[in-house]
C-alpha cells in the first residue's frame, strides 16, 4: 500500500535516520516504537506527507486515503461537537450531491436508448454501490457510536466545542478521523486523553476496522493488543520485527546480546592491531605488516549496540516517617459545583501501605476526591487524614511551581540528598534528561518536560502517602518502568489516579470506580476489575434484572418486574412514610409529596418509553429475519438508532429510580 525506500532525514549534523525502507500492507497493525527523539512523529509526518525527507521516495498510490492524528493539533471552536464530527463525512456529502445531480438527469432526459445516457446510468449505478459500500445511509449511527465510544454523552452533542477542555477536543478530531475510515491511520500518543473505558473501545474499533494502522504509544498493553509488526527506529536505522510488541521486546533483546558479543570480538580484535602497530611500528621487517594492519583497521566499520534504556535502573523513596494506621478515610463525603453533584456517600477507608487506583471516565471525580483529601477545595461530609501523615502530590500544575531560573540538574540537586546525589545523572537519564538536556534552563522546557522534572524531585522528597495525578502521560516506557518499580518498593501508601493498564497492573491491589456520582470498591487488581466490568457490560440483561432484584430487596416499595427487565413501582406499605411524615412541617410533607410525584411520574414516563423501544425492536429484528430486507439499511439505521436510544433511556430510568428511593 505505502512502499518507503531509503529514507534520510538531518536535522543539524547527525541524521535522526538513514536508508529506512519498509512496506505498509493491507490490515497491518504496525507499532512505531524508539526512544523520544529518535524520529517516530517525524516519520508519521513524511508518511502523511506533511514534512519532506531530506532524501528517498515515499509511494503512495493515488486511491489511499490517509487519517492522521498528531499529538498537537489547531482545533475549531465554533461548531457544536455533533457539527464538527459530521465534517468526516464531506466526501459522502460531495458524493450524494453528485448522486443526486444524476438522478435528476436521468429524469428529465427522454433519450433512453442513446450512449451517453446508458453511460450516465452505469455511472450512476457505481457511484451508487460505491455510495452504500462506504456506509452512507447508517452515517448519523456510526458518528453517536464513535463519539459515545470516546465518552461523550449524547447530552453534549449539541454543546459548543469551545466549551471542551483540549484533550476532549482531541477526541473530536480521534472521531472524524476513524469515521473517514481512511485506508491508513497515522496515531500519534491517541490513548494521552482517553481513559480506560475510551481506550478499550478504541482497541476494539481499530481490531475490527478495515484501515492498516501505524500507531505510536507510550501505552504497552494499548500497543500490545493492536500490534502485529513492530517497526523500531534505532541507532539512526528502521529494523521491521514482523511480531506484535511483547514478542519484540524478546527479539530485541536477543538481537542486543548478539550486537554485544560481535562488538567485544569487534573491540579485541582492534586492539590486537593497535597492539601490534605500537610494537612493531619502527621495525623495518615488519614494516609491510604494519601497513597492511593500518589499512585493516582503517577499513573497519564500528558496530554500533541498540540504544539502551535505563528502566534497569532501580530507584528508591528514600525512608520517611511510619505513618497511622489508615493514612485516609472518608465518611459521607459529597462534591457539589453549583446544581451538579459530582459524587455523593462517598465511604472508604484506605488503609497504610496499600497501593489503590482511582479509575473511570473523565469528569467522574476522581481528581475531585483527590482535591479533597489535599484540602485544596471545599466538601461535604467527614474527611480524616492520618496521623504523622507526610503527603507527596504530583498533579499537572505541579510542574508550574517549578523555579524556572534554575537548570535541570540544578533543580534536582536542591532536593536530592545523602548518597542520592552521586546517581543524579543516572536519574536525569532515566527519565529523558541525559547529557546536555540536563543543562536546560526549567523555563525553555516544554510541558511534557516539567511534568517529568517535578515527577523526579517528588520521587526523591520523603513522604509517606503518595498521591499522583495522571503520573504516566509524559512518560516513555522505560520512565514508567522506573517509576512503577519505585512505587512498588515504596514502603507507604499511595493512591493513583491513571488510565494506564499496564502501568497500573502488579501494582495496585484495590481499584475505586468513579461513576455516576458514586465511588465503588472493588479488590484485586487492574485486570479482576477489568474483566468483571467486561462481563457485566456483555450481559446486560443480567445487569438491568440484577438492578431490579437489588431494589426489590431494598427498598419499602414494591416492584413488579416485567417481561422486559425493568421493575414498576406499586404502592407499599406507608410505614416508613408515616414516620418521615411525622418529623416534617406541613409545608415541607406538602413539597416532599410534590417531588415524590414528580419522580413517580417520571419512572412511569420512562418505563414506557423503554416497552415501546423494546417492542419496536423485537419488531425490527423480525422484518430483518426476513432475506429481502437484510440489506436494508433503512431498517438497520433504525434498529442501531433504537438500540442506542433504549440503552441511554435504561441508564436514565436507573437514576431517576435512585432519586425515588430517596423519599421512601
Amino acid at each position: 500500500m505505502i512502499s518507503v525506500e531509503g529514507l534520510k532525514v538531518e536535522f543539524g549534523v547527525k541524521p535522526l535516520f538513514v536508508d529506512a525502507s519498509f512496506v505498509i500492507n493491507d490490515r497491518d497493525r504496525i507499532a512505531l516504537v524508539g526512544k523520544n527523539g529518535a524520529g517516530k512523529s517525524t516519520m508519521l509526518k513524511i508518511l502523511c506527507g506533511q514534512q519532506k525527507a531530506t532524501s528517498g521516495t515515499v509511494s503512495i498510490p493515488n486511491d489511499c486515503r490517509i487519517g492522521y492524528l498528531p499529538q498537537v493539533m489547531n482545533l475549531q471552536d465554533d461548531t457544536t461537537v455533533r457539527e464538527e464530527a459530521q465534517k468526516a463525512f464531506a466526501d459522502i456529502t460531495k458524493m450524494k450531491e453528485r448522486l443526486d445531480r444524476m438522478n435528476q438527469e436521468l429524469a428529465e432526459r427522454t433519450d433512453y436508448e442513446s450512449e451517453s445516457y446508458l453511460a450516465l446510468i452505469e455511472k450512476y449505478t457505481t457511484e451508487h454501490e460505491r455510495f452504500q459500500m462506504m456506509g452512507a445511509e447508517s452515517r448519523e449511527a456510526e458518528l453517536e457510536r464513535t463519539l459515545t465510544g470516546l465518552g461523550f454523552l449524547r447530552t453534549d452533542f449539541e454543546r459548543p466545542t469551545s466549551e471542551f477542555s483540549g484533550g476532549w477536543r482531541m477526541r473530536i478530531e480521534l472521531a472524524k478521523i476513524l469515521l473517514q475510515k481512511p485506508d491508513v491511520l497515522l496515531l500519534d500518543e491517541p490513548t494521552n486523553h482517553l481513559d480506560i473505558e475510551s481506550i478499550q473501545w478504541l482497541e476494539q474499533f481499530l481490531a475490527q476496522s478495515s484501515s492498516a494502522v501505524v500507531l505510536v504509544s507510550h501505552d504497552r498493553a494499548f500497543i500490545n493488543n493492536i500490534s502485529n509488526r513492530t517497526l523500531e527506529i534505532s541507532c539512526g536505522r528502521v529494523i521491521d520485527y514482523k511480531v506484535k510488541y511483547n514478542e519484540y521486546v524478546v527479539l530485541r533483546q536477543g538481537r542486543r546480546e548478539q550486537q554485544l558479543r560481535a562488538y567485544e570480538n569487534q573491540q579485541k580484535e582492534v586492539a590486537e592491531m593497535k597492539d601490534f602497530i605500537e610494537r612493531f611500528r619502527y621495525k623495518a621487517t615488519k614494516a609491510v605488516q604494519v601497513q597492511q594492519k593500518i589499512k585493516q583497521l582503517e577499513k573497519i566499520v564500528p558496530i554500533e549496540i541498540d540504544e539502551v534504556d535505563n528502566s534497569a535502573m532501580h530507584l528508591k523513596f528514600p525512608p520517611c516517617l511510619r505513618s497511622g494506621d489508615y493514612p485516609v478515610i472518608c465518611d459521607e463525603v459529597r462534591k457539589d459545583y453549583g446544581a451538579h453533584t459530582v459524587f455523593d456517600h462517598v465511604t472508604l477507608t484506605i488503609k497504610r501501605g496499600e497501593k489503590v487506583a482511582f479509575v473511570g471516565k473523565n469528569g467522574e471525580g476522581k481528581s475531585t476526591l483527590v482535591k479533597c483529601i489535599m484540602s485544596e477545595i471545599p466538601f461535604t461530609g467527614e474527611l480524616k487524614i492520618g496521623h504523622n501523615i507526610q503527603i507527596g502530590y504530583f498533579a499537572q500544575n505541579q510542574a508550574q511551581l517549578l523555579d524556572e531560573d534554575l537548570t535541570v540538574f540544578q533543580t534536582i540537586d536542591h532536593v536530592a540528598k545523602g548518597d542520592i546525589r552521586l546517581r543524579i545523572n543516572d536519574i536525569l537519564g532515566a527519565f529523558m534528561f541525559g547529557g546536555e538536556e540536563s543543562d536546560k534552563k526549567v523555563k525553555v522546557l516544554s510541558g511534557g518536560e516539567r511534568s517529568r522534572l517535578a515527577m523526579i524531585r517528588l520521587l526523591l522528597e520523603p513522604v509517606n502517602l503518595l498521591i499522583l495525578d495522571e503520573p504516566t502521560n509524559h512518560l516513555d516506557m522505560p520512565s514508567k518502568d522506573v517509576l512503577k518499580e519505585a512505587i512498588k518498593a515504596f514502603d507507604g501508601t499511595a493512591i493513583i489516579v491513571s488510565h494506564d493498564r499496564e502501568f497500573l497492573d502488579g501494582l495496585v491491589t484495590k481499584v475505586y470506580e468513579f461513576g455516576g456520582g458514586k465511588v465503588r470498591e472493588h479488590l484485586g487488581g487492574i485486570y479482576d476489575f477489568l474483566q468483571a466490568k467486561k462481563i457485566s457490560e456483555l450481559n446486560e440483561l443480567g445487569r438491568e434484572s440484577s438492578v431490579s432484584v437489588a431494589k426489590q430487596a431494598n427498598s419499602p416499595m414494591g416492584w413488579d418486574k416485567k417481561s422486559h427487565g425493568v421493575g414498576q413501582v406499586v404502592p407499599g406499605d406507608g410505614t416508613n412514610d408515616e414516620a418521615l411524615l411525622k418529623t416534617l412541617s406541613y409545608a415541607e410533607r406538602k413539597e416532599q409529596q410534590k417531588r415524590r410525584n414528580r419522580a413517580e411520574k417520571a419512572v412511569k414516563e420512562s418505563e414506557a418509553k423503554i416497552e415501546k423501544m423494546e417492542q419496536r425492536l423485537k419488531e425490527l429484528d423480525e422484518l430483518l429475519m426476513q432475506p429481502e430486507n437484510a440489506s436494508d439499511m433503512v431498517l438497520v439505521t433504525e434498529y442501531t438508532s433504537t438500540k442506542s436510544a433504549l440503552d441511554e433511556e435504561v441508564e436514565r430510568w436507573e437514576k431517576l429510580s435512585e432519586q425515588l428511593e430517596e423519599f421512601q
